[in-house]
């Protein structure tokens, strides 16, 4: 008796990395263990010297297809079990383990848009739908479309056991959001990679493209981000209002470090309308989406809890991004 362990794992495309993935069948009562690829059709090695290492970090069940198989996301390396330079896990581990005793979690606020026939789902061949305002968390099938395919993936999340944690539907027609965490680095990349992977991987049944761009039509629409949402223990304990503070003055410190590594095309999108703040200030505040990090007003009331970065590209790694919130806000506490 065998299974199929689906093997996915991150290219070397530029500037956006590609998720790709192949199917190995394994022996029953078998790992799926390290195994290969031709690392010189994926923008990672040259043709005279193509192995690389698939070495596997996460798995869980596959929705999609028979009890008993897996999904397995993998980091990449060379053959002599260094990091690829491709790989940003890597990275992350090392801050998540020099700052393992603060204990940091992350959600991630993942959007996207649906796109078929070269427009966003939905939208007529010529001209434009109507105006942004209904499709917020809207209903009404004139008004949402996709949601078939949005049931589909929430109920393959649940299924892998990844901590999604809801969906709905954006501010532009055709695009949509999902949550993964509540998740400690880097586990929350594992699982949001995992998560992108299963809704490329359905969106593909309905012959429907799901795309990261931050923005997928320029003009007067909404862009797609990731919104990141942090703490550390002494940010959700008592007095952990200095605490919050200080992790957002310490961001506010590393502004061109982080946004140069939030996503590509982050100035299309971070342009000061929108709800975001401009790519090139900085600020935060409660209840404020138009500040670089918003303060959700119940922390601002409990004076104790987390903080949302609202820069983040959809496109972002999350192995990048939750490694340098990590390392600038934990690194002004110890």
């Amino acid at each position: 008796m065998s299974y199929q362990a689906e093997y996915i794992w991150i290219d070397g495309t530029n500037p956006s990395p590609l998720l790709r993935s192949k199917t190995k069948i394994v022996e029953t009562g078998k790992e799926p263990g390290i195994w290969g690829f031709d690392g010189s059709s994926t923008n990672q090695a040259e043709g005279n010297n193509s192995d690389c290492v698939l070495r596997p970090v996460f798995t869980c069940p596959d929705p999609l297809r028979e009890p008993g198989d897996i999904l397995v996301m993998c980091e990449v390396l060379h053959t002599d079990f260094t990091p690829h330079p491709t790989n940003t896990r890597a990275a992350c581990v090392e801050v998540a383990e020099k700052f393992a005793s603060l204990e940091p979690w992350f959600g991630i606020e993942q959007e996207y848009t649906f796109f078929q026939d070269g427009r966003p789902l939905g939208w007529p061949e010529h001209g434009y739908p109507a105006p942004q305002g209904p499709y917020y968390c809207g209903v009404g099938g004139d008004k949402m479309p996709g949601r078939e395919i949005v049931e589909r993936h929430t109920a393959a999340c649940l299924k892998a056991g990844l901590s999604i944690e809801g969906t709905n539907a954006e501010v532009m027609m055709g695009q949509w959001e999902f949550q993964i965490g509540i998740l400690p680095p880097p586990l929350i990349g594992d699982q949001l990679w995992v998560a992108r992977w299963l809704l490329f991987r359905i969106a593909e049944d309905f012959g429907v493209w799901a795309t990261l761009e931050p923005k997928p039509i320029l003009g007067d629409w909404n862009g797609a981000g990731a919104h990141t949402n942090f703490s550390v223990k002494p940010m959700r304990e008592e007095g952990g209002w200095d605490v919050i503070i200080a992790a957002c003055e310490a961001l506010g410190n590393k502004v061109d470090e982080h946004v140069t590594n939030y996503g590509v095309g982050i100035e299309q999108r971070l342009t000061g309308a929108h709800e975001t703040a401009h790519y090139t200030k900085f600020s935060y505040g409660t209840s404020d989406r138009g500040a670089s990090i918003r303060i959700p007003w119940q922390v601002a009331l409990d004076k104790k809890g987390y903080i949302e970065d609202r820069r983040p590209n959809a496109n972002m790694d999350p192995y990048v991004v939750s490694r340098l919130i990590t390392d600038t806000c934990c690194s002004v506490l110890l």
